[in-house]
């Protein structure tokens, strides 16, 4: 069937954009870890094929795509042939600043008939602390500049104005201008691939509409064989010396997944509100876990809705800060979404539920610079095997920087990079481990943590215990899950992730 290489040959359009945008950026978040995400959407708005990037940014383009195109039209900005578009509210985009994205229309013969979009975290977007992630934020405004949907070049050339803009407010405007550069490259190369598609088999939009139609068809499938009901749970983010509920009231039906937030904590004065695009990533990542291997295009995403309050936790209004929603609030979406379904479904128990985001920066040899990197930890023990050690887990997908790559280019010198071991919980599977990453400043810099789980560890299931809480240390000295401090060349830094939760009674 021509629809169904359609379906393939589009999927690896997304991925090839991806490779190129690895190769061609700049900053080792995107070349080394890998921390951003491709798309081909039609003309409608709707995805039809992503590549296996970023969870947490995927999920988003279902509602950001939408946002941006609604935005353009109110707006009266039109797209012509070599058009593309920058943005980075989350609002909009639905994630946070420091994801920015790039839209391009597709032509052929003169006539739209899709969309190459991506997404690429930038390591810095300006605001008041290196890494553009500020712990203390209570609104976006001091977390870095907000760039609504903008053209970024017209008709094939760069709009120099908003270029002057990004370098006189991002702090390392070298790497941020190479990234974005990549960005428009990436999106050019999923134009020429999809044209190149449309002159091998012709008009394909039918096509994606019956790959559309078929991933749907395919989730729905197996959604009808899950108990229908509804299911509730309930997990916490920690904030302060609180902790912020979240709760999802789960509904399988035949027709699709309700996930109804009611009840989450309201909306707060500090970074951890989750824009609805991050509270959809969450949910449908976890609903395509345990699905299983289907086009994840809009016919999976339309058989999800979630509904969550406006000036909640989970659906904030602007201007409230949320640069770590998209990180850390992202994964406890995730993990009351699995946690609701093991009341009808095997599911593993909690994995270490943050990304343990890092950010420093500072002046060396004259030189502004800016670091920002998530570690992995531990995931869940399995109802049929021990989790895993040492991995990134649910909403981010990323690798780690290479120690070789981070001495070469900042200040740091790292001292002690292993498991961490016994981290995990105990069960009759045991969770997996988390790690232990340990590093010495070289100058006077800034450091923000920015992450979770450091009070009550992950949660196990069917009996077995949580996995222990994080910890982060600066010179023997904890510090709690999310702070700003200043520190000295020759200070250590010592970060332990949280190990998985272990799932069944140990015997």
């Amino acid at each position: 069937m021509k629809w169904e290489i359609v379906h393939k040959a589009t999927s690896f359009v997304a991925e090839e954009m991806g490779v190129s945008l690895k190769k061609s950026a700049l900053s080792p978040n995107i070349r080394e870890r890998m921390d951003h995400s491709c798309a081909i959407v039609n003309e409608e708005g709707k995805i039809v094929a992503q590549a296996e990037h970023i969870p947490v940014h995927l999920g988003s383009f279902k509602i950001g795509v939408l946002n941006v195109l609604n935005y353009l039209e109110k707006e009266g900005i039109e797209l012509e042939e070599g058009d593309s578009i920058i943005f980075n509210d989350p609002y909009i985009s639905g994630t946070h600043l420091n994801d920015v994205g790039v839209l391009s229309p597709i032509f052929y013969n003169g006539k739209l008939v899709g969309y190459a979009v991506n997404k690429a975290h930038h390591v810095d977007v300006g605001g008041p602390l290196p890494g553009s992630i500020n712990p203390t934020a209570k609104t976006i405004y001091e977390e870095g500049v907000v760039i609504p949907p903008v053209k970024l070049t017209r008709k094939g050339s760069l709009n120099d104005e908003i270029i002057k803009i990004i370098k006189e407010n991002f702090k390392v405007p070298d790497f941020s201008l190479g990234d974005i550069k990549a960005q428009i490259s990436a999106n050019k190369l999923g134009e020429e691939r999809v044209r190149q598609l449309f002159e091998k088999y012709g008009d394909i939009r039918q096509s994606w509409e019956e790959s559309i139609d078929y991933s749907r068809r395919l989730a729905l499938n197996v959604i009808n064989t899950w108990k229908k009901g509804e299911y509730e749970a309930e997990d916490y983010l920690e904030w302060g010396s609180s902790l912020l509920p979240i709760k999802i009231k789960l509904k399988v039906e035949e027709k699709g997944i309700i996930a109804d937030f009611e009840g989450t904590y309201k909306q707060i004065e500090g970074p951890l509100n989750a824009v609805l695009g991050v509270t959809y990533s969450a949910v449908s990542f976890a609903v395509r876990s345990m699905v299983g291997e289907v086009p994840t295009n809009d016919g999976f995403y339309s058989l999800i809705t979630v509904k969550a309050e406006e000036g909640s936790l989970v659906n904030p209004l602007k201007p409230a800060a949320v640069g770590g929603g998209n990180v850390e609030t992202s994964q406890r979406i995730a993990d009351v979404t699995f946690l609701a379904m093991s009341k009808f479904l095997k599911v593993p128990a909690a994995a270490s539920g943050t990304m343990m985001n890092i950010m420093m920066g500072g002046i060396y040899k004259g030189k502004y610079w800016s670091y920002y990197e998530t570690v992995g930890g531990g995931s869940g023990g399995r109802p049929c095997k021990d989790g895993v050690a040492a991995v990134q887990n649910n909403m981010t997908n990323t690798l780690n920087t290479p120690i070789e790559i981070a001495e070469r280019q900042y200040p740091i010198l790292f001292i002690e990079y292993r498991i961490r071991e016994g981290s995990g919980g105990n069960g009759l599977h045991k969770g997996g481990d988390g790690i232990i990453r340990g590093f010495k400043l070289l100058s006077k810099a800034k450091i923000s943590i920015l992450a979770d789980r450091f009070k009550i560890g992950p949660w196990g299931l069917e009996g077995g215990e949580r996995g222990k809480p994080g910890r982060v240390t600066i010179n023997g000295k904890d510090y709690p899950s999310k702070f700003t401090e200043e520190v000295n060349g020759g200070d250590v830094i010592i970060v332990e992730t949280p190990g998985g939760g272990g799932y069944g009674k140990a015997y």
